[in-house]
């Protein structure tokens, strides 16, 4: 299977259908609008993951998990540095720091975040490499992607809802006055506080999302939420040029259509075989 492509016509879910039902060993290749991504598969399973140069070394995976304290990683990272991934995990079992199903837990979860960050890319071209495999001294997992397939499809109808409502990151936040109501009383979540901590006329949101560390997906949800709960209007940037705004490109039915009918012909095509 010649899998290759942009990412304008097939999203990340698709492709990981089609990868799921033609069982396919090899690695998929995204190079996103900043950074490459590779996902590597083993008869259309789940092998492994990593995010332009993200460190993804068992050390580093199982510090994030809280499976190794800062302590420790340290101590690693002085005294093991050259030592495989695959070494490490055995030294780290055979000391009874960790057991062999934390590795794994901890792996599938790093991988399948991995991924799940991929869903909301809809910029880059793709190409599968066929019988490409990770590095040979990395852990690898073996992880059924039905349950990712299913939870892709839903955060990209939940990303194209939220595209819709803000549009752009390029507008600011102003707080709506409301008499009587005081910001001290809302039951805002952390994340909800990160957010409206960083509103003002002159910040983007793009720049309240970098400030707050946070995904293009993540500061939509929040800003929406805020949006809905009436306390915030979108604004255009306090000192910001006067341009004309431009109309938002609208995909045709008969576009989406024509997309939906290539699909389901490649998926029958990949049964057949």
């Amino acid at each position: 299977m010649a899998l290759r492509g942009n990412l304008r016509d097939f999203s990340v879910t698709q492709l990981l259908n089609l990868i799921n039902l033609a069982h396919k060993t090899g690695t998929l290749i995204i190079d996103g609008p900043s950074e490459p991504a590779r996902i590597a598969f083993r008869d259309g399973k789940l092998s492994y993951a990593q995010i332009g140069q993200e460190d993804n070394r068992l050390a580093s995976i199982l510090h994030r998990s809280n499976r190794l304290t800062t302590g420790q990683l340290r101590a690693i990272q002085l005294r093991a540095a050259k030592v495989s991934d695959k070494e490490l995990g055995l030294l780290l079992i055979n000391a009874g720091y960790i057991t062999q199903g934390d590795i794994l837990n901890a792996l599938q979860s790093y991988f399948t975040d991995v991924v799940r960050r991929l869903f909301t890319w809809v910029e880059g071209s793709f190409r599968f490499e066929n019988e490409m495999l990770p590095p040979e001294d990395r852990i690898t997992v073996r992880l059924d992607l039905e349950n990712l397939i299913i939870e892709g499809a839903r955060q990209l109808r939940e990303w194209e809802q939220l595209q819709d409502e803000i549009p752009s990151l390029d507008m600011a936040l102003k707080f709506l006055d409301r008499p009587g109501t005081s910001m001290q009383k809302m039951n805002l979540s952390v994340e909800e506080w990160r957010v409206v901590s960083y509103i003002n006329p002159r910040n983007t949101i793009q720049q309240i999302a970098s400030a707050a560390k946070m995904s293009d997906i993540e500061i939509r949800r929040i800003v929406y939420g805020l949006l809905q709960a009436g306390l915030v209007e979108v604004i255009r940037p306090m000192g910001a040029p006067q341009t004309p705004e431009r109309a938002r490109p609208q995909v045709t039915v008969q576009i989406r259509e024509e997309q939906k009918s290539l699909v389901n012909r490649l998926i029958t095509r990949i049964r057949s075989i």
